[in-house]
């Protein structure tokens, strides 16, 4: 990956030690939660809190209305105005905001380009692992309620004796360019007619990134590719995916035929840098927090700011 490439990668910025050693304390939770050193991120619906427009909010335990879910994050390896270097922070997911309900809250696909290296990972890396906790609160095997540990990283089934870890979803995204050096754009049923993105999809069991590529984009364009090319990877917590980006140049020794599968992608189109650039008012571009944005600025070769789409 190159450094200008992860550089446009928001969500894939840290300055964050996750401490994974202090995770086999027994009542670590609990040790920090009594650490006057300790700050907390409050988690309500998805959303952190603000303490302003770039930064996030990080209180003191004793601020925090009752959360249902804590998880240890790590310390932070850099100093702020109001938090030293190796601050613990704790996670704490809220179902009622209580008296922080009429304080800022934010969505990481807003924010995420924003905040400060620190701030984007400790938002990525809570929400990822809080709706994880979400969808595995009972045991795959058993079925019987699983037991948070380990600083909230590992749920415990007492029945089968097992430990359940986190999971990532792995999920290929691509920039298919063709012989004329056109990048292809789809837009997706779900989304509103005019908004358009790269092609993605998620990586099956048995298969390879590269295989991945090659069949989501004939699968969704009718379109065959060659020669997938790793560029870098962001997480993507909406709610456990990890986008793994690349880029694909269309195989000329086949013919393939542009055609939307119908059900998923309605729309197609391919652009040189010139259309892309007088489309805009016409069409709209993924944010700047995503990776599809990153992609797509590599291969238009200028930034592609908020206000141009």
């Amino acid at each position: 990956m190159s450094h200008s490439f992860l550089a446009r990668l928001p969500l894939s910025r840290h300055e964050v030690d996750r401490d994974y050693l202090a995770r086999e304390r027994e009542n670590i939770l609990d040790e920090l939660w009594e650490d006057p050193a300790t700050r907390v991120l409050p988690i309500f619906e998805g959303t952190a809190l603000l303490a302003s427009d770039d930064s996030l909010a990080l209180v003191p335990p004793a601020a925090v209305p009752a959360a249902d879910l804590r998880v240890y994050l790590g310390r932070t390896t850099t100093a702020t105005p109001t938090e030293p270097i190796g601050t613990p922070v704790v996670a704490a997911h809220l179902l009622d905001a209580g008296h922080l309900a009429e304080s800022e809250w934010a969505n990481l696909r807003t924010v995420g380009s924003r905040l400060s290296d620190r701030d984007a990972g400790l938002f990525t890396e809570a929400l990822g692992i809080l709706n994880w906790h979400q969808s595995h609160g009972f045991s795959p095997k058993t079925g019987e309620p699983t037991v948070l540990t380990k600083g909230g990283w590992v749920r415990y089934d007492p029945i089968s004796n097992t430990e359940v870890f986190p999971r990532t979803d792995a999920a290929i995204i691509v920039g298919v360019i063709d012989a004329d050096d056109r990048l292809l754009l789809g837009s997706n049923a779900m989304w509103e007619s005019n908004r358009y993105s790269l092609l993605a999809g998620f990586v099956e069991p048995g298969e390879s990134l590269e295989a991945a590529v090659i069949r989501e984009v004939f699968e969704e364009s009718g379109i065959r590719v060659t020669d997938p090319v790793y560029l870098g990877s962001q997480p993507w917590p909406f709610p456990a995916s990890l986008m793994l980006g690349f880029t694909a140049t269309v195989d000329s020794a086949v013919a393939s035929t542009l055609t939307p599968d119908g059900a998923e992608i309605l729309d197609l189109r391919w652009f040189t840098r010139d259309e892309l650039r007088t489309s805009r008012g016409e069409i709209k571009l993924p944010g700047p927090t995503s990776i599809a944005h990153a992609i797509i600025e590599e291969w238009f070769g200028e930034p592609i700011t908020d206000g141009m789409w």
